[in-house]
């Protein structure tokens, strides 16, 4: 990309690489006979959901606006989880729906009597392992709230339950999902004979280049071959895994005690919340990520007055100069779905490049602040 043709700050996804992404991803589908559908919370860029469906089987949903997003731009009716369905809005959701998970044997007994004809029920389960070493994103503990351990469900599934659903692994590889598998035979195999589908969840990083993608292939056609299931994946990280980056600018330098800090256009607790929370650390083009690599070193600091929002130094060949242009790479998954306007910062435009190209697709101001807060 020419990212001098960008303004700042955007937001821009690289068409081609989204393109080789689902390439792969559709040859997992081919080959191991299995359904991969794109999950929202990872990549929900709708502009470019044409195109996605062109090799994607639909996406999950995990709330109303997922659902709606999904029944009216990618298509399809979702395949839809909750960790509890505001009644309210439970029978606009059956109703876009194909699929319906629960969390728990509470909320399959409140809503069985509401589910439409055609739509297939399941359980989501927790097979009580995971790769995952930060708690924030792991689901698979022993007392974690999301999904039923096999003590639930020692007598049997309920009547009407059709499949079951887990989610337990974050940018995974095919060891972790042979594990994974191993587990649900484990705690869960007396039931794998009374239903039809599985849902494995997210977290398969398959179009990462380390990836065994003929091992995950193999596993998951062993899988489901011994136990007759139709097989569910929904990445989201994988389908945007580098495709995208944040373009920013730097707009002021300020040093205190001996610490230099470049300030951009830009928040990491608004646009990167990620990068605070995990954390993760994003690659700067022509930066170094360790600050002893190179000889000229500085915080990233963003615009708001959160006293922690920055991530630390990075170092370069050169010294950075206000007005100096900063790409953060790989920005399109989850990154880009969990921004904020907190201090009323405006949203990064979003755009594409395609064909040699910037394509600018929304440029969010004033208005767009104003409307979310009432």
């Amino acid at each position: 990309m020419d990212y001098s043709k960008i303004p700042s700050p955007s937001f821009v996804l690289d068409e081609e690489r989204l393109i080789a992404n689902l390439e792969l991803i559709q040859r997992v589908q081919r080959e191991a006979c299995v359904d991969i559908i794109l999950a929202f919370k990872g990549f929900a860029m709708w502009p470019v959901f044409p195109l996605v469906r062109q090799y994607l089987k639909g996406a999950t949903a995990s709330s109303l606006n997922e659902a709606r997003l999904c029944f009216e731009e990618m298509g399809e009716k979702a395949h839809t989880y909750m960790v509890a369905y505001p009644e309210k809005d439970f029978d606009q959701i059956a109703a876009i729906s194909s699929h319906l998970t629960f969390n728990s044997l509470n909320q399959w007994e409140a809503y069985k009597t509401r589910i439409p004809s055609g739509v297939s029920c399941a359980l989501r389960i927790n097979p009580e392992w995971s790769d995952v070493t930060t708690d924030l994103y792991n689901p698979a503990d022993a007392t974690s709230r999301l999904g039923l351990t096999s003590e639930h469900l020692k007598g049997g599934l309920p009547p009407g339950i059709e499949g079951l659903h887990l989610h337990v692994l974050c940018e995974s590889d095919a060891q972790a999902m042979e594990r994974v598998l191993e587990a649900v035979e484990q705690k869960f195999g007396h039931l794998l004979a009374d239903v039809t589908w599985l849902n494995l969840g997210g977290g398969h990083l398959m179009t990462h280049k380390a990836y065994e993608v003929h091992r995950l292939i193999a596993l998951l056609t062993d899988f489901r071959k011994r136990h007759g299931l139709r097989l569910i994946l929904e990445p989201g990280s994988a389908v945007a895994w580098d495709t995208g980056d944040l373009r920013a600018t730097v707009l002021d330098i300020v040093e205190n005690g001996g610490i230099l800090t470049a300030i951009t256009d830009i928040s990491v607790t608004c646009h990167m919340p990620d990068c605070l929370e995990m954390p993760y650390r994003p690659r700067i083009l022509n930066a170094h990520q360790e600050p002893s690599e190179g000889p000229y070193r500085y915080r990233i600091g963003g615009l708001s007055c959160l006293a922690g929002d920055y991530l630390d130094e990075y170092s370069f060949e050169q010294p950075l100069k206000i007005g100096d242009p900063l790409v953060f790479q790989d920005m399109m998954h989850y990154t880009m779905v969990k921004t904020t306007t907190f201090n009323g910062i405006s949203h990064p435009d979003i755009g594409v490049w395609r064909e040699g190209k910037y394509i600018q697709l929304r440029s969010q101001g004033y208005e767009s602040y104003k409307r979310k807060l009432g």
